[in-house]
């Protein structure tokens, strides 16, 4: 959608009140990050979404006219966004993640991760086993990368996995709204601890792994989501090291693990010298994303015992 350059006092219309929102967002100090990365497209989630039209939308929309009810409720969204410097996500209550539109709230952090990328293109070349049966989505928070992995594996049994007890709330209500309580079951355990006796072909994570420096220096957005969710220790590998110990007790000989670990990558890479983590490339953007097979998992498990 272009720009329409008008810039209005009021705003009267769609295509109006993009750019009044745009200009706002460009006058402030928001950060991006959460889904859109400019305050364009930021205007267009937040001004479409209020008015009930798809997020897709081409130019024709933008004569559509903006009642006095929606502007109030566009008043109220900015303010909070700019003022507040809450979330877009969080102020929407959605979020969407490949391809996938997902309940969103303060209870779990926002969906974002390269991982929707490998789900999309169903873990190829990574995994190279049969068919995968059942998947494990530990450290779930909302439930995303789990429920998308079940809507892309019709033929899949999923876990999601966390802690967190709000956070599989929020999980359970997105199970629903994708009607998927016949494949996917939720439990509540730290890490494997309730899992005993299960094995999976593919563990996929998504863990906290922000060390405290960064945590420390994260904008204000990044504060409106759950501390648990993000920060992970010194240097943010505090429970990617519990993984990585006692993943090889639950995966099939064929299985993989794939774990997220951002800007930690290199801490992860001096930690272990020895390990051949095979770090995943994203034609969409994205890093810090690991690959290691049952094999290699059980080949250096000396090096990886906590």
């Amino acid at each position: 959608m272009t720009d329409t350059g008008i810039k209005p006092a009021i705003p009267r219309t769609v295509g109006e009140a993009i750019t009044y929102c745009h200009d706002a967002l460009e006058a402030s100090d928001v950060y991006y990050g959460h889904g859109t990365d400019n305050a364009w497209d930021e205007a267009v989630q937040l001004v479409l979404s209020l008015a009930d039209l798809p997020l897709d939308a081409d130019d024709g929309v933008l004569p559509h006219p903006l009642t006095p009810a929606i502007y109030e409720r566009l008043e109220v969204l900015l303010r909070r966004r700019i003022e507040e410097r809450v979330p877009l996500p969080y102020l929407l209550g959605r979020a969407w993640f490949a391809g996938l539109e997902f309940l969103c709230d303060q209870r779990a952090i926002i969906p974002r991760s390269p991982i929707a990328e490998l789900i999309l293109n169903d873990f190829v070349p990574w995994y190279s086993g049969p068919p995968p049966e059942r998947i494990l989505d530990l450290c779930c928070g909302g439930g995303c990368i789990g429920l998308a992995i079940a809507h892309n594996f019709p033929n899949a049994r999923v876990d999601l996995v966390d802690i967190d007890g709000d956070a599989l709330e929020l999980a359970r209500a997105n199970r629903g709204l994708l009607g998927l309580e016949q494949r996917v079951d939720i439990l509540c355990s730290d890490l494997f601890r309730q899992l005993e006796g299960h094995r999976y072909d593919l563990i996929i994570s998504n863990p906290p792994y922000v060390d405290a420096v960064d945590l420390a220096a994260m904008p204000a957005e990044f504060h409106c989501e759950p501390e648990l969710a993000l920060g992970s220790g010194d240097d943010g590998l505090s429970i990617t090291r519990r993984i990585l110990a006692e993943a090889p007790g639950y995966l099939e000989d064929h299985g993989l693990l794939l774990v997220e670990v951002g800007n930690s990558w290199e801490a992860l890479e001096a930690s272990y010298p020895l390990v051949p983590f095979t770090w995943l490339e994203f034609a969409h953007g994205g890093h810090g994303v690991f690959a290691l097979t049952a094999g290699e998992l059980q080949d250096y498990a000396e090096s990886l015992r906590i």
